[in-house]
């Protein structure tokens, strides 16, 4: 409407309330009289006019929206519903007066929420953010309004960070983060659809010659992998970079082949450690280059590591002494907690979301500790039980195997304690053979996964504490066990690598991991579109307390069409 329009309107609209005023102040005392023996005007339309015409009166005024009672949905419908009937069109003769007309509009703007008033930007986005995509789809189709407030970046991108696409990417890393949904969303289902469809490939990485494979562990798609020269290479699967570079140790005066054997790897999105058979270990930055960031020697072997995937914190357990080291405030690295246990430790594993001060699990014969650097605090979760056989910790509970008692006909079982409370939650599972390993950290809310020596994969409800599938997936001992929202890899003390759609109950991959059959495989771990699966020939003299060795990693990958 143009100002002419406007103004004409206005002009048009104040000579009507004129002319309804006029004859009320032409009245004399005497109407005052008649008034009171009016009949009362029935509740309703009266009301609802005289509180129209003020809303007019204070629109014309420049006024806003009077704090009066508003009338329900019911009310307004009805009152619209007589506004449109032909009586009343008939008894307004053709000539339609404007008060009428804004007053049916108000109506129907009252049927649709959120329209009548004015809300600020910033208060619609904190009200959007409680939607999913399919809702924010349907709201960007009601008005050009809310398509804005609907695409918003920030929405987006949190969407992003909760189905898990992108997770250390920051907000202004890209412009449009509804497309990168979408093509993350993309990539996903097509990823899916090859591993279901069996496209895909399997890789070999390159391997040292003459050297035996120690231990493999992968994050995020790197490969970091230890052999027996002494060697530590990191393979880079993201871009299909097969030529591992070499992370250098800062004994350059030693041959090679001369250096100690490689006992333990492990790698995270920022470092990469190693620990050797003499009790060095080595830290390396991979941001910074390829000689390590810090060394730290033991005065005995080391038997178990780990590295925390959150923060730059690593444990070792060395005799009977667990070391927490992390960098301090000025960048050097430094001894964050010391604690000694009674027996050799074998299982060693950092508890994930800790915050500022780092926490791990060590299992050592038939103990199992709670080590908090906090205050340097050494709490017994279990003790004189059967000897553990497997660990894996998540942020809130610890999951471990343990031995079966043959001769009093009890057997293998799983158990579940909470961290916070520290006492046990759940008994799982009673079979003969022992459990072999055990993932609790990458498994789905409510489930967990673990392989057992008599070659079966079983997946575990901790809520019923019953088990929800259970899968003849080798035929020797299952040696490792990983599982996503969908599926589930596993590896076998044959060599053997299987790949399961545990809600069809579908194997859709079968691959011999090791250079001939019969080379156990000792780890699977990845992510969505690979996972390296290691194996050790069994002739070879390394000798280790861990159950882990390997030969080659071979990666059964799932990629895009173009790459397969």
């Amino acid at each position: 409407m143009d100002d002419c329009s406007l103004d004409e309107f206005r002009r048009r609209w104040l000579e009507e309330l004129a002319q309804a005023q006029a004859p009320r102040k032409r009245r004399r005392p005497e109407a005052a009289e008649r008034r009171a023996r009016r009949p009362e005007v029935v509740p309703g339309r009266g009301e609802q006019a005289s509180g129209d015409s003020a809303l007019a009166q204070g629109l014309l005024e420049g006024a806003g929206r009077p704090p009066a009672a508003r009338a329900t949905r019911t009310e307004g419908q009805d009152v619209a519903s007589r506004s449109r009937s032909p009586l009343a069109r008939e008894g307004a003769g053709g000539g339609e007066q404007l008060v009428d007309q804004l007053i049916r509009d108000l109506n129907e703007m009252n049927d649709v929420p959120f329209f009548d008033i004015q809300l600020p930007y910033e208060l619609a986005i904190n009200i959007f953010q409680y939607l999913n995509r399919k809702e924010l789809g349907r709201c960007a189709q009601v008005s050009k309004t809310w398509k804005v407030i609907a695409e918003d970046e920030v929405l987006w991108y949190r969407l992003c960070q909760q189905e898990g696409h992108l997770p250390d990417s920051s907000i202004s890393d890209y412009s449009c983060w509804k497309l990168i949904f979408q093509e993350c969303r993309a990539k996903e289902h097509m990823l899916r659809t090859n591993w279901k469809n069996r496209k895909g490939a399997v890789s070999e990485l390159e391997h040292i010659p003459d050297a035996v494979l120690c231990d493999v562990h992968s994050h995020d798609g790197v490969v970091i992998a230890g052999y027996t020269s002494g060697d530590v290479r990191v393979w880079d699967t993201r871009t299909w970079d097969y030529v591992a570079p070499f992370l250098e140790s800062e004994d350059e005066e030693d041959e090679p082949g001369m250096q100690p054997n490689v006992s333990f790897v492990r790698i995270n999105s920022s470092l990469a450690v190693a620990a050797y058979e003499d009790g060095f270990l080595n830290i390396w930055d991979l941001r910074t280059g390829k000689y390590p960031v810090h060394r730290f020697e033991h005065d005995a072997r080391i038997q178990a590591l780990a590295l925390s995937q959150d923060d730059a914190t690593v444990a070792t357990a060395s005799a009977f002494d667990v070391v927490m080291l992390s960098p301090g405030e000025d960048g050097y690295w430094q001894i964050a907690a010391e604690f000694e246990v009674p027996k050799l430790v074998q299982y060693l594993e950092m508890v994930p979301e800790t915050g500022r001060y780092p926490v791990a699990v060590a299992a050592a014969g038939d103990l199992m500790y709670l080590l908090k650097a906090e205050d340097s605090a050494r709490t017994l979760l279990y003790a004189h039980g059967p000897p553990v056989t497997c660990l894996d910790v998540s942020a809130n509970e610890v999951a471990f195997g343990v031995q079966g008692l043959g001769w009093v006909y009890e057997g293998s079982k799983i158990l579940v304690y909470s961290l916070e409370a520290g006492r046990r939650l759940l008994k799982l599972g009673n079979v003969l053979r022992d459990f072999t390993c055990v993932n609790l950290s990458d498994s789905p809310p409510n489930l967990m996964v673990s392989g057992n020596m008599d070659g079966r994969v079983r997946i575990h409800d901790v809520r019923s504490g019953n088990v929800a599938l259970s899968l003849s997936a080798h035929q020797l001992g299952v040696s490792a066990v990983q599982m996503d929202d969908w599926k589930v890899v596993s590896g076998g003390e044959e060599g053997l690598v299987s790949v399961w759609d545990y809600r069809t109950n579908q194997k859709l991959w079968e691959v011999y991991s090791g250079p001939r059959t019969g080379d156990p495989v000792f780890e699977t771990g990845g992510d969505k579109d690979n996972w390296p699966s290691p194996s050790l020939p069994l002739n070879t003299a390394v000798k280790r307390h861990s159950a882990r060795h390997g030969g080659s990693p071979v990666i059964p990958a799932t990629q895009e069409t173009e790459e397969l």
